[in-house]
């Protein structure tokens, strides 16, 4: 049996196909262990995963808070500054070492978040492991060029000094080295990649793996109202609360918000509007008219599976394609952002609230049980622990070129890890 290593980062959508390509990992007699942001340990360690910590509760409430800055970076120098102010390079050397302090020759797979869990990639060279990624929406390949482009024009010194202290060369081609996984994964089915932009060649497309929470709900809604969310981060375009609200009240009915912090909303809010830090969406969904949303993937397709109309008000990131490929399917209605007006808005959702063929067209979407796609994700990773490693010099190899004052810093690391 296997170790899997999982890595990712960012928020709910970000995290919790994860948790769900792990517990399949470990119904199938693997272990499987989280590496990412604090607060998410609990989801993990319920899904029978272990869990290693890259920041703590604090520290990731203040990076959710500072997301803006993120999608500000629109430069290779701005995204350098956005690592260096955020501790990211010291967080990759963190991980790495939580990597190697875990790792297991011959039996370990180092999987990770498309493009952005660089540890995965510095951790199979130092050790000789086989690695993955695993792409949670479409656009993360079809931007991985201009990624590539970005990582060698501000990240790569960054990144070639965590190489450095642990015994490895620079990186020569940068693109190279983002392709250099042993597998890729993509969590959507054919039908949705086939909608937009198609994944390159070599990419296994799994389907949807949503992982998001399936608690009871403290209280059924009543009066069928709507749902309006942001999704679990704080990266939306300042616009979006404010003209969802609006458009609810124009269309007359009461609403649910969920948003992680009050802050994010208007101060004062209608009587007829009740917010929630989360709510288990599986359960909720089912009692309301319809859900106004930024376009996330999960939202969406937990918006599919219950059989609720949904609106995209998508902006940012993968969201405009994510409701651009739904709509195209009868899916899902959207509007860019500068077509937000609560009229229009409100007029899309009081149509979607009047959609009784939503739930037919989603379910002949859908056409197999929810967790055939994160056991299709597991079949493909199990796969990689008997494939050989790419030609590489051996980890004993690369510790015996270290420098002294190398592996006297690569010790007290691996201790710290361990």
């Amino acid at each position: 049996m296997g170790d899997f290593l999982l890595v990712t980062h960012g928020t709910a959508g970000d995290v919790l196909p994860f948790v769900g390509i792990g517990a399949a990992l470990t119904a199938r007699g693997h272990t499987a262990t989280l590496v990412s942001h604090a607060p998410y340990a609990g989801r993990a360690e319920a899904a029978g995963l272990g869990f290693a910590a890259v920041d703590t509760v604090a520290a990731y409430e203040a990076g959710q808070r500072r997301t803006p800055d993120l999608l500000a970076a629109r430069r290779p120098h701005e995204l350098r500054g956005y690592y260096e102010r955020e501790g990211l390079f010291d967080q990759l050397r963190r991980e790495v070492d939580l990597l190697a302090a875990r790792h297991r020759p011959g039996h370990t797979v180092l999987v990770g978040r498309h493009t952005s869990a660089l540890s995965v990639l510095v951790a199979a060279d130092l050790l000789g492991a086989a690695s993955a990624w695993v792409a949670v929406a479409p656009v993360q390949l079809m931007v991985a060029p201009v990624a590539a482009a970005h990582v060698r024009a501000g990240l790569a010194g960054g990144i070639d000094a965590v190489r450095a202290g642990l015994g490895l060369p620079a990186v020569a081609d940068w693109a190279g080295w983002l392709r250099s996984t042993r597998a890729v994964l993509g969590l959507w089915p054919d039908w949705f990649d086939a909608a937009g932009q198609r994944a390159p060649a070599g990419v296994t497309l799994t389907g949807f793996v949503s992982g998001d929470d399936a608690g009871p709900a403290d209280a059924v809604p009543r009066d069928r109202p709507l749902l309006v969310t942001g999704g679990t981060g704080q990266l939306l375009h300042p616009r979006f609360y404010p003209v969802a609200l609006d458009a609810v009240a124009a269309t007359g009915r009461p609403a649910l918000v969920v948003a992680p912090s009050r802050d994010l909303l208007p101060a004062r809010l209608p009587s007829t509007v009740d917010w929630r830090p989360r709510l288990p969406f599986p359960s909720v969904l089912p009692h309301v008219a319809a859900i106004l949303h930024h376009g996330g993937i999960g939202t969406a397709v937990r918006a599919m599976r219950t059989g609720t109309p949904q609106v995209l008000m998508a902006y940012g990131a993968d969201r405009p394609d994510n409701a651009a490929r739904l709509a195209a399917r009868g899916a899902a209605r959207w509007l860019p952002e500068t077509a937000w007006t609560p009229e229009a808005v409100a007029a899309e959702l009081s149509a979607a609230a009047a959609d009784t063929g939503y739930g037919a067209r989603a379910a002949g979407l859908l056409d197999e049980p929810e967790d055939a796609a994160p056991a299709r994700a597991a079949r493909v990773l199990e796969g990689l622990l008997s494939a050989t490693p790419p030609a590489s010099p051996g980890l004993a190899d690369r510790l015996r070129g270290l420098s002294p004052q190398q592996r006297r810093l690569l010790a007290r690391r691996l201790a710290a890890g361990g």
